[in-house]
């Protein structure tokens, strides 16, 4: 008889032997290595850049009825710091036109007393249209705007008469994303969605590819049992998913300037069980569907929907209608967008961060129980 000790070596052998295979299989396979090394940063990189809130030089046209130095100095200083750009002179009549072909997002309308009034310190009112079809560039402008003019009417004010100290003064300080650059807020939200992608695409296209090419067969007729072949199968993908992690945020702070505040080895336990956690969802769709073109699809509407929508990563949780709040705690993608942006961005540690933490690892060993579960040693 073998003990406990002698079980579990030959346990590990036989782990051993399915990973060597598994990884055999991946050197082979130069699919496998772009899906997990190559498209991350291609995904990143399109990302990052195309979707962004970042609004810069948006064009402003202006209908000048006063003519005067003035309002031209206005006009210099709305347009100087490069936020709003000069689309040229128009008639306030003509806004309508502009909007329709793209030429202006707003037009600033400045009355023909403007210059007077100002020598006569009276509030002058500025009137300033804008295309609102796209509501968040629509607020931006409007925020930029009424900032900037903001900002004049200190500047001329300070300049006719020094103004009695305020009884109240507001300094705002932004913190942990000074600049408000979106990149900051989406790319730890997009390292979390690629890499639940790419981890489902990972199990999904290889094992359910060896249902359909009957090499399952082999499996079965050797002694190893289920949770050795699921472990087996699985190490070869979460060495290759945790290099990918570390690509990922490696590229994002190169390129997008993504700081990294908090310690990594939370951040790589964190990546750990949140990658096991989406191999095992890939290899239990695998199981279930037992094809490659279904098992892909499932994998994908099962993570590609959810890890976008409910996670956080674009839309707010806060803003959402409970049912679908409630329903986000079922993502764990979710947790891991959350510990993404505490640790890169505020340098958060486990007492703040154990409850996502907590989440992730339930969420593991859920899956792979699951996984071990319904992978049967039959056929059919």
């Amino acid at each position: 008889m073998t003990g406990p000790r002698e079980r579990a070596r030959r346990s590990l052998v036989r782990i051993g032997a399915m990973a060597q295979k598994e990884t055999i299989h991946v050197l082979r396979d130069p699919r496998t290595l772009y899906l997990a090394l190559v498209m991350p940063l291609v995904m990143l990189f399109l990302f990052g850049y195309g979707v962004t809130t970042d609004l810069e030089r948006i064009p402003l046209a202006v209908a000048d009825a006063d003519r005067s130095e003035a309002s031209r100095e206005l006009v210099r200083a709305l347009t100087e710091s490069g936020e709003l750009a000069l689309a040229g002179e128009v008639a306030p009549r003509d806004a309508d036109r502009l909007f329709r072909r793209g030429e202006a997002a707003a037009v600033l309308v400045i009355p023909e007393d403007y210059e007077e009034r100002l020598a006569r310190r009276e509030v002058v009112e500025l009137q300033l249209l804008a295309d609102a079809s796209d509501v968040s560039s629509a607020n931006q402008l409007l925020s930029k705007a009424d900032a900037l003019v903001r900002a004049e009417s200190r500047r001329r004010s300070a300049a006719l008469a020094a103004p009695a100290a305020p009884p109240l003064s507001v300094k705002v300080r932004t913190l942990y994303n000074p600049a408000a650059r979106s990149a900051l807020f989406l790319v730890p939200g997009l390292a979390a969605y690629i890499l639940a992608i790419t981890a489902i695409l990972l199990t999904t296209l290889t094992v359910a590819g060896e249902w359909e090419r009957g090499s399952m067969e082999q499996l079965f007729a050797s002694p190893v049992g289920r949770l050795e072949i699921v472990l087996g199968k699985l190490l070869p993908y979460l060495v290759l998913a945790m290099l990918e992690l570390l690509v990922v945020i490696a590229f994002g702070a190169a390129v997008f300037d993504v700081p990294v505040m908090g310690k990594p080895p939370l951040l790589i336990a964190m990546g750990f069980f949140f990658v096991v956690g989406m191999l095992g969802q890939g290899l239990l769709v695998s199981v279930l569907t037992k094809n490659q073109l279904l098992a892909t699809q499932v994998g994908l509407i099962s993570a590609l929907l959810p890890s976008l929508l409910l996670s956080g990563m674009v839309f707010p949780i806060e803003n959402m209608p409970v049912a679908l709040q409630l329903l986000s705690r079922l993502i764990p993608a979710r947790y891991m967008v959350h510990a993404l942006r505490e640790i890169l961005l505020k340098g958060n540690g486990l007492d703040v961060l154990w409850p996502d933490l907590l989440a992730v690892v339930a969420f593991a060993l859920l899956v792979i129980a699951l996984s071990t579960a319904r992978f049967k040693r039959r056929l059919a």
